[in-house]
């Protein structure tokens, strides 16, 4: 149980720094440089990992590394790009936010993930917290910020699932740097032909970049990558709703947007959600109902305390 939590707690950091990057990428990057913002992100977080955990892939991993570098990173992160700057902050990250159930449905078909019932009463309890949040925003809603923000949700789930199936005998660390540096070179291409050369960036924008590539970005996956190879990918995925409360929450302390009453009550349900589709919990109820029966006596039975006990009656009833 002790390790589960520990693992929990590893997994939390990922949301957290991803919840962040909404808010530092709509307020100090450049709007209209989403194919060069997600090159800029990738690469240089995959490239540091790279001389942290020098290793090549071998073998299928070449292959691999270039499919979960696409979903995961490239066209992932240009669509976070795309989101984040047409969505509010708080809009943005509740959307991702139902990612949860969609994991939940791609480790059962690919990985062989038993829907568990308390996982799923967690994703309900947080998914209606999203709801209730999304509901109390006045903030206009672009479609184009919408349909970007669903697409990324859907194939990082997807490719997190990936992951997951074929990463148990990589390294944390390797693994994400070969998804960084395959999803950044993918998009150098497309990058020069639509955005033309790489951008010039003033000190706020190299700041921004530097914590988004470092934080979010390379500290924030192993992190991720870690707990999913330890944790239920269901489980996971609700701990991914702390990516909607940490844009909440800096949105509101940060930006200035308005915290509704809505808004306060959805990050409660979301809490709540989260604990409950932990695997502590479910053993917990597991323990409970194995005490149940014993721990009380039958309705209406008066023990007799001048009865031997059973064993003591075996014994007897052996020795006769």
């Amino acid at each position: 149980m002790e390790v589960s939590w520990r693992w929990t707690m590893v997994a939390m950091i990922a949301p957290i720094a991803w919840g962040s990057t909404y808010f530092v990428t709509r307020q100090f990057l450049p709007a209209d440089i989403p194919l060069w913002g997600a090159v800029l992100r990738a690469l240089p977080a995959g490239l540091l990992l790279f001389v942290v955990r020098p290793r090549m892939p071998r073998g299928a991993w070449w292959w691999r590394a270039l499919v979960l570098g696409a979903l995961n990173m490239g066209a992932f992160f240009v669509l976070v790009y795309l989101a984040a700057q047409l969505l509010p902050t708080s809009i943005a990250s509740m959307i991702m936010a139902t990612s949860p159930i969609v994991m939940m449905l791609f480790a059962w078909l690919l990985v062989s993930e038993r829907l568990r019932v308390l996982s799923l009463v967690g994703a309900v309890v947080g998914v209606a917290g999203v709801v209730l949040m999304l509901i109390g925003g006045a903030a206009s809603v672009d479609p184009w910020g919408v349909v970007a923000a669903v697409a990324a949700m859907t194939m990082a789930s997807f490719g997190y699932t990936l992951a997951k199936r074929w990463g148990g005998d990589v390294d944390a660390i390797s693994l994400s740097s070969w998804q960084l540096i395959a999803g950044g070179v993918l998009l150098v291409p497309f990058a020069l032909v639509w955005e033309g050369a790489p951008p010039a960036l003033d000190p706020p924008a190299i700041a921004a970049f530097a914590y988004v590539g470092v934080v979010a970005t390379a500290i924030a996956f192993v992190a991720w990558f870690s707990a999913l190879r330890r944790l239920d990918a269901g489980a996971v995925g609700l701990i991914g709703l702390l990516n909607p409360a940490t844009g909440v929450l800096l949105g509101t302390l940060v930006a200035g947007e308005a915290l509704s009453a809505n808004q306060a009550g959805g990050m409660a349900l979301v809490l709540v959600g989260i604990v409950i589709g932990q695997p502590v919990a479910a053993r917990v109820v597991a323990a409970w109902r194995r005490r149940r029966p014993t721990d009380a006596a039958a309705p209406g039975s008066t023990p007799n305390p001048t009865s031997p006990p059973r064993r003591e009656l075996a014994t007897a009833s052996r020795g006769t």
